[in-house]
């Protein structure tokens, strides 16, 4: 007897519906193919104790089962339960005229009850679009999959409920959740404000104009100054997400693994601060079996490298790509992935080797050659996608012990909402371009334009500080966000001002 239950696999962060045949025959043997890993061959053992556990009979015939398309690989353990129902349908130990319309999924305990998998949101996305009527899964996955509108999802505890679902003898309400609403009413809750930050009012300014453009930012200060401090504070103040992004985001951590015991819906805008031990592939993705790296799981948010020089070159050079494009394409022999990874890079780094300022006369120096040295570990490139350069001094006493509360996170944030505002206004009949970072060459001659007292400004500071090139176009972009904060259309004079102090790293002789 042959019955068929549907399924998912993936490639990247997308989910392709797969087709699970089970054929019930004479003889004797169990024979799973179609590509599936250890851990999916491992199946027949726990679907085998979690029948008899629950009076469920597995069949001592010949079982043949196919996970069709079968050059694709099937990894992991969320095929227990899909394989569990394909056996007990061809048996006739349920009745399997809903299993057309259904995605089934779920890891099967040896109690028969269903453990929680990943990658429930690109599935529901899938099944839906294929046409199925919805999905059976475990109760902890249920909310995810409910992020999809005219959709049935129903959470089961175990295999007991699964079977009755099938069989009609329980009546179950498919759960519903009401996505815009739930977007609606919920305020970001960060652990971290602004507010709890003493002084420092000029580096806020800069990570403020940072959040308001999506520019990229260096911090430089000595250890204990607050870069870090700082850095966590950074998403707080990004606008809030869309529900578009707010899905692309839980799409993303859904493939990972990291949605478990989490509302559904992600709505805080990530931070990742990856080690500076990390390698190239858990920063951009991919592996033996492939999975979002650090620079996708960031997207939308924001990816903190503390300490810039201390990684490897060869991890910070795979993100010039990545950077540029705001997705990283993952090329194997058997297959080609791309994952979003459109995120504001953070970094911060010590002025020098010995970690302090090389005009700070009283602390320990390091000799000019060691602090070039120090920064040559980033190479020229890599600076040239980062628009501020920040220089972070410590904190005085009389500010520390300042009893006054800062500005809070969500007095700045409003500014920089009304910032973003007027550049998805701008940039509405642009395809790809939302903010003022993502601007090229084009865009900024059209946008950044400058009168003859602005432009001579420029110039006179260029050949003052000893700007290099790179930092023109920089200082445009970064004028041009100063000015939207400044509810000006025009670029002024005091706009560029400002925005060439952002620019340190690149001024000759800056050591």
């Amino acid at each position: 007897m042959l019955e068929k239950v549907y399924a998912a696999a993936f490639l990247g962060v997308d989910a392709t519906i797969i087709t699970i045949e089970v054929n019930i025959d004479k003889g004797i043997g169990y024979h799973l193919v179609g590509l599936p890993d250890n851990a999916v061959k491992e199946s027949n053992f726990r679907i085998h104790a979690a029948l008899k556990n629950n009076n469920l009979h597995f069949p001592g015939k010949k079982i043949t089962v196919n996970m069709a398309p079968a050059d694709m690989r099937k990894e992991g353990t969320s095929y227990d339960i899909s394989l569990a129902v394909g056996i007990l349908a061809a048996s006739k130990q349920v009745d399997s005229e809903k299993l057309k319309d259904y995605i089934v999924m779920g890891e099967l305990s040896l109690d028969g009850s269903l453990q929680s998998i990943k990658g429930v949101l690109p599935i529901a996305i899938e099944a839906k679009k294929q046409g199925f009527k919805g999905i059976l899964l475990p109760v902890e996955n249920a909310k995810e999959a409910a992020l999809i509108d005219d959709f049935e999802v129903y959470g089961l505890q175990n295999i007991k409920e699964v079977t009755d679902f099938l069989d009609d003898t329980t009546t179950f309400t498919p759960l519903l959740f009401d996505t815009q609403k739930y977007l609606n009413e919920i305020e970001n809750k960060f652990s971290y404000d602004f507010m709890d930050v003493k002084g420092q009012e000029s580096v806020k300014r800069a990570l403020e104009i940072a959040a308001s453009g999506g520019h990229n930012v260096l911090l430089i200060g000595p250890p204990g100054s607050g870069k870090t401090m700082l850095a966590k504070r950074l998403p707080s103040i990004l606008p809030s997400m869309s529900l578009h992004e707010a899905i692309e985001t839980t799409k993303i951590h859904s493939v990972a693994g990291n949605t478990k015991n989490k509302e559904g819906l992600i709505l805080e805008r990530p931070f990742r601060a990856p080690h500076h031990t990390v390698s190239d592939v858990a920063l951009v993705g991919g592996g033996q079996y492939p999975q979002p790296g650090e620079i996708s799981l960031a997207h939308n948010g924001v990816l903190f490298l503390d300490e810039l020089p201390e990684f490897k070159r060869s991890v910070l050079e795979v993100m010039r790509q990545p950077l540029e494009d705001r997705e990283v394409t993952i090329s194997r022999a058997k297959f080609t992935i791309t994952y979003p990874s459109s995120f504001m890079l953070m970094a911060s780094m010590n002025p020098s080797p010995s970690g302090d300022f090389i005009n700070d006369d009283s602390k320990i120096q390091s000799s000019s050659l060691e602090v070039k040295k120090y920064l040559n570990k980033i190479s020229g490139p890599l600076l040239d996608r980062i628009d501020l350069h920040i220089e972070v001094n410590p904190v005085p006493f009389e500010k520390l012990s300042n009893e006054i509360p800062a500005e809070s996170s969500k007095l700045i944030k409003q500014r920089v909402q009304t910032a973003r505002d007027i550049q998805t206004k701008r940039y509405a009949d642009k395809r790809n371009i939302h903010y003022n970072a993502q601007m090229d060459v084009k865009q900024i001659k059209e946008y950044c334009k400058l009168t003859t007292e602005t432009k001579n400004l420029l110039k006179k500071a260029m050949e003052s500080l000893n700007l290099s090139a790179r930092a023109y176009d920089r200082i445009l972009k970064v004028s041009r966000t100063i000015a939207d904060l400044d509810n000006s259309e025009n670029i002024e004079s005091r706009h560029i001002a400002e925005a060439i102090q952002y620019r340190s790293l690149d001024r000759e002789h800056w050591v």
